[in-house]
């Protein structure tokens, strides 16, 4: 009887210590998935996290700077407008044009205006320089530009004629020949050219010198 008790004592003591031995193992292993586990989550989602901060902000600045740019460029074509359209209503009121007489039956109409010289970069005594490209004919471009709806790029300068002491008639039209006009004008000493009268054509009646 003593024999099978002791027996059954080591059995029990066998099992109790596989079983705590077990537990140990189970204990450690579970501690060292635990640990990866957290490892995995810290460093894994330390990176993401990185990585959406280092984009996120470039990719709001860029955004932000398409958008500023858009609104700047927008800014500044409402600025051109409201300049340009500033600019026109300032010619209209510093220029006040008249209906005049039309010199002939090739006419549209006609009408004279109190513009101003254009300016010159000419002093002393002044004598007509009729020839292309010189400081006159420079000058009466602008002077056209400044009484017609003409661009001063664009114009062609048919004929000048003579028409008095410092005075001149032009025959100029569009590039297009869509607009054509004969512009009068007179010198002032020290301030240039002076359109004193426009009569809009129903055809260039100078084009047939050089046909």
């Amino acid at each position: 009887m003593s024999g099978d008790r002791n027996s059954s004592r080591l059995n029990k003591y066998d099992k109790r210590r596989k079983n705590t031995k077990s537990l140990t193992i189970f204990t450690i292993l579970g501690s060292v998935l635990l640990v990866v586990f957290i490892g995995l989550l810290v460093f894994g989602g330390g990176d993401e996290q990185q990585t959406a901060d280092e984009h996120s902000p470039n990719q709001s600045n860029e955004n932000n700077g398409n958008h500023n740019d858009a609104n700047s460029d927008r800014q500044q074509e409402k600025n051109d407008e409201q300049s340009a359209e500033s600019n026109k209503e300032k010619e209209s009121d510093d220029v006040k044009t008249e209906k005049a007489e039309p010199s002939d039956d090739n006419v549209v109409k006609a009408y004279t205006g109190n513009w101003p010289p254009v300016g010159t970069e000419q002093t002393g005594p002044h004598t007509t320089n009729y020839d292309e490209g010189s400081q006159d004919r420079s000058e009466m471009r602008k002077a056209v530009t400044a009484a017609t709806d003409l661009n001063s790029d664009q114009l062609i300068m048919w004929w000048i004629s003579r028409a008095g002491d410092q005075k001149v008639v032009i025959t100029v039209s569009d590039a297009n020949e869509t607009q054509t006009y004969r512009v009068y004008m007179s010198w002032v000493d020290n301030e240039g050219w002076k359109p004193t009268k426009v009569e809009e054509l129903k055809k260039n009646d100078q084009k047939y010198r050089f046909e």
